[in-house]
């Protein structure tokens, strides 16, 4: 799943677009696994001349590996990508929390956060047995078609999630996804009666997902802890009201290490 980081406004002159076109590359090798300079042309409608100077540059300052004649992600983007979690607190304060409910429920743990308007999993713990889902640790998600996005989306300002709604489109992932906006508002003031959302298939269709939000002193989320597992289609039920207790406990044991510290 991709999210597109490249709308963005190009009219107030302090844009610096040699910038956005190296990481319109970077994001190419990410989805690719690496890729050879005419690869990376066609995708991305560059010249091959602007493409290898930028190749080049992230080679030289050790980002980029190149191997024949192909260019891979270097490992300096782990380095920082570990770096970028370790400065967000809430990882290290909610990673035991997160693990116990893996092992507890046997699903798939996350830790939702929001940024720049989508969601990101800070975290994700997958059991032992356990199917690893279409996603990855550093992801971003659409917050509209995910249970952590909707309940951060439910405990924010009514102006913040207006502008939210305003600023964007409701792209249907799946033909489950809710891409209206009433709709989702209604659903958004279900979410916060129960505090609780589900993806039903809105996302993924293979996957459902329950979560539920960790606020501060003013009710606001911050983040968002969730369960997900694969659709069992014997199954009765796709709600997983199973784990709406052990989500609760496991949001208030976090909510106290974050006030009390």
């Amino acid at each position: 799943m991709t999210t597109n980081r490249f709308d963005v406004a190009q009219d107030d002159g302090y844009l610096a677009t040699t910038t956005v076109t190296s990481f319109r590359i970077i994001e190419a090798l990410k989805r690719r696994d690496g890729a050879t300079v005419q690869q990376l042309v066609e995708e991305l409608g560059l010249a091959s001349g602007t493409v290898y100077k930028h190749l080049n540059t992230l080679q030289s300052i050790q980002y980029v590996d190149k191997d024949g004649s192909e260019y891979r992600l270097g490992l300096g983007f782990l380095e920082l990508g570990i770096a970028a979690r370790s400065q967000r607190n809430l990882y290290n304060q909610t990673y035991d929390s997160l693990e116990s409910l893996a092992e507890t429920t046997g699903g798939v743990t996350t830790l939702m956060v929001p940024e720049h308007g989508f969601g990101v999993y800070l975290t994700q713990i997958v059991p032992s047995g356990a199917t690893t889902p279409p996603h990855q640790e550093g992801e971003r998600a659409h917050l509209h078609a995910t249970a952590g996005g909707k309940v951060i989306l439910a405990y924010q300002p009514t102006e913040t999630v207006e502008s939210w709604l305003e600023n964007r489109t409701l792209p249907s992932l799946t033909p489950f996804t809710i891409s209206d906006p009433e709709e989702l508002q209604s659903e958004l003031q279900s979410v916060r009666d129960r505090r609780a959302a589900h993806s039903r298939r809105e996302q993924f269709e293979e996957w459902h997902a329950v979560a539920a939000p960790v606020t501060d002193d003013d009710d606001e989320a911050i983040c968002a802890v969730g369960i997900k597992k694969p659709v069992d289609p014997n199954a009765d039920t796709t709600d997983m009201s199973e784990f709406k207790n052990l989500l609760g406990s496991t949001v208030s044991s976090i909510e106290s290490k974050l006030r009390f510290r």
